[in-house]
């Protein structure tokens, strides 16, 4: 048998209960009236589940390093009403990349609080970042700061970190791996060393700090323990911006560090190697945005046999974690939550490896169901694709039983818009 209820709900944004019909109720919102009113698939977003988890987070690191910074990873979610969202917040921005630098702009995100990221920087976005005023700008490279010594003029100096790749590699999934040796990102120890003394003799960029990042969906504190170790060595900085990567719980066997946890690990470690009146940043994305985020669909046909296969009106077009990373994740008929068979829940997609979960316990699942995948506030929509010719999604935004959409589905007229005669 399946998942019991209080199994699966567990999975869901906090607060999202069952109506007396047995129907999924998110933020006060009954999952068929969102379907019926936005339709499918659709990503769903609980609003006062992301608030609460950006607090937890802001809340929790000043509490234990008073001079702190929490910066969202926006790569997992680079939509302009999460920027404002979480701006709103007090969180400041990373961005990597010029659109992510433009839509956070859009949202009205001060561009003081940006941190501008990315291992292969071309001259106009960072043209744009300089015209912008961005807060932070991290140096990947040597070339970052031939240009930016061409970009910055007048008497502005530009406030830069330098990326430090520490040959960490924690277990998670080599895509999302990048603090390893021989990883694309940052520079290597002795690299940094260089970049630290070129930058501290330069007449425009002003040296802040450090920054580290080690990769994703990581479900161990200790690589970040030994991460910020290894920054601790290069010397004594303003700023230690130690990244982000902390892991969301997608399945029941996931067990990942609590916030409060993974703040505990990482301030412990800053007190006993890096200065007390520095700053500290952390850069949280998935495990930010991950649990808040719902993907409705609707059952397009059932294909009994071994295995049954039941196909969903999306897939891999709006998420590709699974064919990318081999991602597992959950799901429930919307208004038979728990139980069920095994079945295989794929996508309209022509791949095979159009995958939504393997193996995922259905209760007799018919044509027209609503389906309900959980966390999927996470890079579903920042990879979201026209595939087939698919309309992406729109994204919704709930809270106390209102709900609005942000993103709107894209029409066929989307697709042919950039077309030109």
């Amino acid at each position: 048998m399946g998942a019991s209820q209080q199994e699966l709900l567990s999975l869901f944004p906090p607060g999202t209960v069952l109506d007396r019909d047995g129907t999924l109720v998110i933020a006060g919102c009954s999952v068929t009236d969102l379907a019926e009113r936005f339709g499918t698939p659709a990503l769903i977003v609980d609003e006062a589940a992301l608030r609460g988890r950006a607090r937890r987070y802001a809340d929790g690191l000043a509490a234990r390093w008073a001079n702190s910074r929490v910066a969202f990873a926006s790569k997992a979610f680079p939509c302009t009403a999460v920027y404002r969202l979480l701006a709103a917040e007090g969180l400041s921005i990373d961005v990597a990349g010029g659109g992510e630098l433009a839509l956070a702009l859009a949202a009205g995100v001060d561009p003081a609080t940006l941190v501008v990221h990315g291992n292969a920087k071309t001259d106009a976005e960072l043209a744009l970042a300089v015209q912008a005023g961005a807060g932070l700008i991290v140096i990947d490279n040597f070339d970052d700061i031939d240009r930016l010594e061409q970009l910055v003029t007048g008497d502005r100096r530009q406030s830069v970190l330098v990326r430090v790749t520490p040959g960490i590699r924690p277990d998670t999934h080599a895509a999302v791996s990048t603090g390893q040796e021989g990883s694309k990102f940052g520079l290597t120890l002795p690299q940094a060393r260089k970049a630290i003394a070129r930058l501290r003799a330069s007449d425009v960029l002003r040296l802040d700090g450090v920054h580290v990042h080690i990769g994703s969906q990581i479900l161990d504190t200790e690589p970040f323990v030994r991460a910020v170790e290894a920054v601790a060595d290069l010397g004594t900085f303003d700023v230690y911006n130690v990244g982000g990567g902390l892991g969301a719980r997608y399945t029941y066997g996931d067990t990942p560090p609590s916030v409060e946890e993974y703040l505990d690990a990482l301030v412990d470690a800053a007190r006993r190697g890096l200065p007390r009146g520095a700053r500290i940043m952390i850069e949280p994305g998935r495990s930010l945005v991950a649990e808040a985020g719902v993907t409705l669909y609707r059952v397009a046909t059932v294909k009994h046999g071994e295995p049954v296969f039941v196909a969903v009106d999306g897939g891999m077009g709006d998420n590709l974690e699974v064919a990318l990373y081999g991602q597992r994740f959950e799901a429930t008929v919307a208004t038979r939550v728990g139980g069920g068979d095994p079945c295989h829940l794929v996508g309209r997609h022509c791949e095979s490896g159009d995958l939504l979960s393997v193996d995922v316990p259905l209760r007799d699942p018919r044509p027209g169901d609503l389906i309900a995948v959980p966390v999927t506030g996470a890079y579903c929509y920042s990879l979201a694709n026209n595939y087939n010719g698919a309309l992406r999604p729109p994204v919704v935004f709930c809270r106390d039983g209102e709900a609005r959409a942000v993103v709107r589905r894209e029409t066929y007229d989307d697709l042919r818009r950039r077309d030109l005669p």
